[in-house]
């Protein structure tokens, strides 16, 4: 099954390290979001990737280019131009890289790639990392009758929340919990190719009437994640990753 990955957006809300580069390609840990993610799904065995790319899709084009030879030990013969590869650690990973479109919306790029997908594929975003069991999220998209299987999660809170009694003492005091009720699209998706029957042009907004309609036909299942699930919005949110990766207990890791 593929992975697809869409990574074309502007990252507005990112614009102190996305005037140069493309929000997956923004660092945690020496490595860009984008290989994070696509890390999380090598680990169950998906290593096969269509990047949906847009805005500074050069940046991931050339980083994927150049990995192998930027991150392996090699000898080369400049006499004769012959090349001899040391490493034993290279991924197996198989990585498409598709122009999209610079202002093409979520459903537009995914119909741009309707012709490299005639099977059940994954989908998610290229700025959220998450410890949730793919394996899980497969198996219960094949028990459905969906077209499409969409990860939810609960959105944490910013701040923290205090609770206090009647004569105004703290009683409790929890930093950024978790809404309670609200269950929210956290990406990781699975997705049958009928999805292209309700998808049209480069204006269509995937979230907005293709998953409306879906929805209002009973097309469309969620898989409840209760674990990790952080989104990289803003510069904040890379620091707090950051932060996580460097603690050295990273969920998604």
């Amino acid at each position: 099954m593929k992975v697809v990955i869409l990574a074309g957006g502007f990252g507005t809300r990112l614009s102190e390290l996305t005037s140069v580069i493309p929000k997956p390609m923004v660092e945690i840990g020496g490595k860009p979001i984008l290989w994070h993610i696509m890390n999380s799904y090598a680990n169950y065995g998906y290593n096969e990737f269509i990047i949906a790319l847009g805005y500074k899709g050069e940046v991931i084009k050339k980083y994927f280019l150049d990995y192998f030879f930027n991150n392996s030990d090699f000898k080369v013969n400049l006499s004769d131009g012959s090349f001899t590869n040391l490493s034993k650690n290279s991924l197996n990973w198989k990585i498409t890289c598709i122009d999209t479109g610079l202002n093409t919306m979520t459903g537009g790029r995914i119909k741009r790639l309707e012709k490299y997908l005639d099977s059940p594929f994954m989908l998610t975003y290229g700025d959220g990392l998450s410890d949730i069991n793919i394996k899980n999220l497969k198996d219960q998209h094949e028990r459905s009758d969906s077209i499409l299987t969409m990860t939810t999660i609960h959105p944490s809170s910013r701040y923290g929340k205090v609770v206090f009694d009647n004569n105004n003492i703290v009683t409790k005091f929890q930093e950024k919990p978790k809404f309670g009720g609200d269950w929210i699209n956290g990406g990781y998706m699975v997705v049958e190719p009928e999805i292209f029957k309700f998808l049209h042009s480069d204006d269509e907004v995937l979230e907005e009437r293709p998953l409306k309609h879906l929805s209002d036909i009973g097309k469309v299942s969620v898989f409840k994640h209760e674990g990790f699930w952080h989104c990289m919005d803003n510069l904040r949110d890379k620091n707090t990753l950051e932060d996580i990766w460097n603690s050295g207990e990273a969920p998604w890791k």
